[in-house]
């Protein structure tokens, strides 16, 4: 494994480079715009009544008992991400996984989710790619919290925050990019303030998509106006609509190749080759997200705010994929096992959310109040089709391998679920955060769930009901040695019934059906070493009791698992190193353990895509008020596909680099070139045969303009 050793010496490197520039402890994490690139400005350390997506209350984040990061929209744009893949390589604690080619799907804390996403804090639990387009920042908390969220969130949540109309600019900004495969995007950002109470900001974006693997393609487009409407100086009302359509291949990579001694790896040597089918590998989506908020301050120190979002998705994807780990004892692949199947869900969602917010002053401590409530309504069909052979009748079949694929005649005509469900929420919440003194502040909470699901199983003409109520808490202590220094600890809790589309998929019964529940236990510093340079840690144990798994020897199974921990280490250090020097620079150690599996395998095995090191590092610096260079690397460690640990998918490191030219206030050019030494990695996985394969060599050219 002379590879291996080679890349964990470069870790080694890196992590005693990054040992000499700080100290074992952590940062908050604080965005850092760079719309003028011959600036260097951290933004304010107070998420402000105006931003209170993440944690919903006007706490700095000094002040928060959780680990938390924030990507603005100048990160997202100087790092030229395009996914959440990318900005997650960045991010300590987190990585991707495959979501099977159709979907975001995330793992933060060892725990994978395709549905901890929010919008503007309102639940986006649809499986499907988001857009970053029309993105003010991205919010992580890392840790069980349901207090803030609700059900879910075992390992954390990432909320996304959009872009709002402004009153006081005018401005029309766009952006155009194109990479070295052919894929390019083009995405306007256009604001005006229509009068001195009403602001109109449209967002809109066009993406042609191509990569290095063989018959990948797609094109996706989004429009986003926000219209703000300031009824007086204490009231604002916002309302936002989004149209996304995205049609794309379904790639689910390549298959295990079959070792002699040991687990099985990734299939070497067919980097680009596509298992599965050009024509009817594909996904269809079309979402309308209509948004409404009204925030009003009842005071200088009290304000409430009510939101409303009603959501439609409608969606389809059908695939051909390797089913089995391939024999390549002859030098070579000489067949492969192919199975497939056509997916189609439609989901409304309903949401009301509204939160009532103060700073007072009680018993002759200052507090901040949270009190909040929200209902949801969730309706979605969910169908699946199993493909059929015509040489055997069966969705299962070995074919001879040849590249491009020689795929028999099949059809997508074999129903295996047909099923209707409607989830009804109702929740209500309450935390303070007091005061003690100068150096000690408390926070606790608890919230109330009720969860009444509903499922008709149109196949079996049969119906089942489950109706959960729970309460979670949260507790957290906040010592502050001096102004700029917290150190904190917390205890949370959350939960997950079985809904959407994971419901749908279950066996009806209430064993199958039960709650998962998470317990996270956590302590932290966060330290702002100057105004422009901050560092945040995190020691944290995090215990899940039973859940359910995709079963190794049948993807389209799951598995009961009876509980797993991860014990682990976070650090992350941001803002400025020197004069014209920015650095974002973090390290996590994740150890997950599985406990058990129904059958009493697996005990102790590690956790399914949970790396054990994973570190990354980015620094930009302005040579000059018109030029600039970006540097980086990311490192992810070794880790097994599922909890079988069966399928080892090796580690690997990637160095990226930027460089940017402002020609004037107007136009600035862009490159990016990613995987700058042209490593052979494998970046993430949905199965033990569904293995991703990393791009290779990539040069991305931008340009910029305001006008």
């Amino acid at each position: 494994m002379q590879s291996t050793l080679l890349n964990t010496t470069k870790l080694l490197s890196s992590v005693s480079l990054f040992g000499l520039l700080i100290s074992p402890i952590t940062s908050a994490e604080e965005a850092l715009d760079l719309q003028d690139i011959e600036e260097f400005v951290v933004v304010s350390k107070q998420l402000s009544m105006e931003k209170m997506n993440a944690v919903k209350t006007p706490t700095p984040i000094l002040d928060v008992p959780q680990s938390l990061s924030i990507i603005d929209n100048s990160q997202i744009k100087n790092q030229s991400f395009n996914n959440f893949g990318d900005v997650l390589r960045y991010m300590p604690g987190l990585s991707i996984s495959q979501g099977e080619g159709h979907r975001d799907a995330i793992i933060i804390r060892g725990i994978q989710t395709t549905a901890d996403f929010f919008l503007d804090g309102f639940r986006d639990d649809v499986q499907y790619y988001r857009p970053l387009y029309n993105l003010e920042q991205i919010e992580i908390l890392r840790g069980s919290n349901a207090l803030l969220f609700g059900r879910g969130g075992g390992g954390g949540i990432v909320n996304r925050v959009t872009k709002k109309a402004n009153l006081d600019e005018n401005f029309q900004d766009l952006n155009a990019s194109i990479d070295s495969f052919g894929a390019f995007t083009v995405a306007g950002d256009v604001n005006r303030g229509l009068s001195d109470q009403f602001g109109l900001r449209i967002n809109a974006f066009y993406e042609d998509m191509k990569n290095h693997r063989d018959f990948f393609g797609g094109q996706r487009f989004a429009i986003n106006p926000t219209v703000l409407f300031q009824a007086s100086p204490d009231t604002d009302i916002v309302f936002s609509y989004e149209y996304l359509d995205d049609d794309r291949t379904v790639d689910r990579g390549v298959p295990s190749q079959i070792v002699d001694s040991g687990p099985n790896v990734p299939l070497e040597g067919y980097h680009d080759t596509f298992f599965g089918s050009p024509d009817e590998n594909f996904t269809t989506l079309q979402a309308n997200i209509v948004r409404t908020k009204v925030d009003h301050a009842l005071s200088d120190t009290m304000r409430v705010n009510l939101g409303l979002q009603y959501a439609d998705y409608d969606k389809v994807y059908q695939n051909l994929y390797a089913s089995k780990p391939v024999d390549v004892s002859s030098g070579a692949v000489t067949e492969v096992e192919l199975d497939g199947y056509r997916d189609t869900t439609g989901r409304e969602n309903f949401l009301i959310q509204s939160n009532l917010i103060g700073e007072l002053d009680l018993a002759g401590f200052e507090h901040t109040l949270l009190i909040g409530a929200e209902y949801a309504l969730q309706d979605t069909v969910n169908a699946r089709l199993d493909n059929v052979f015509a040489d055997n009748g069966d969705d299962q079949l070995v074919i001879a391998f040849s590249d491009p694929l020689s795929i028999p005649e099949f059809g997508f005509t074999k129903s295996a679920r047909d099923r209707a469900s409607d989830v009804t929420v109702f929740s209500a919440y309450m935390q303070d955060q007091v005061d003690l003194n100068e150096w000690l502040q408390v926070v606790a909470g608890v919230r109330y769930d009720r969860f009444d699901i509903k499922v008709n199983d149109l196949r079996a003409d049969a119906q089942f009901n489950r109706v959960d109520e729970e309460i979670t808490p949260r507790f957290g202590a906040i010592f502050k040695p001096k102004t700029n220094i917290s150190t904190y600890i917390s205890y949370s809790e959350t939960f997950l019934p079985r809904s959407g589309d994971q419901f749908l998929t279950l066996n009806l019964n209430s064993q199958s059906t039960k709650p998962q529940r998470f317990k996270n236990t956590e302590l932290g510093l966060k330290w702002d070493i100057r105004d422009d340079l901050s560092i945040t840690t995190a020691i944290f144990n995090l215990d899940r009791a039973s859940y359910t798994s995709v079963d190794p020897e049948d993807p389209s199974q799951v598995i009961v698992i009876e509980g797993s921990k991860t014990k682990g280490f976070e650090v992350q250090l941001i803002g400025e190193l020197a004069d014209n020097w920015f650095i974002t620079t973090g390290y996590s150690y994740l150890d997950g353990k599985v406990n058990r599996v129904d059958d009493g395998g697996f005990n102790g095995n590690k956790t399914r895509q949970t790396p054990e090191n994973m570190f990354s590092l980015w620094n930009m610096v302005a040579v000059t008020d018109q030029l600039s260079f970006g540097l980086g690397a990311t490192y992810q460690d070794s880790f097994f596909v599922s909890e079988d640990n069966s399928v080892e998918v090796p580690d690997y490191i990637r160095f990226d680099a930027a460089a940017y030219y402002k020609f004037n206030d107007q136009i600035r050019l862009q490159v990016n070139v990613e995987n700058l030494l042209d490593a052979t990695y494998y970046p993430d996985a949905h199965s033990n045969t569904n293995i991703s394969t990393g791009k290779p060599f990539n040069v991305r050219f931008s340009v910029q303009t305001s006008f």
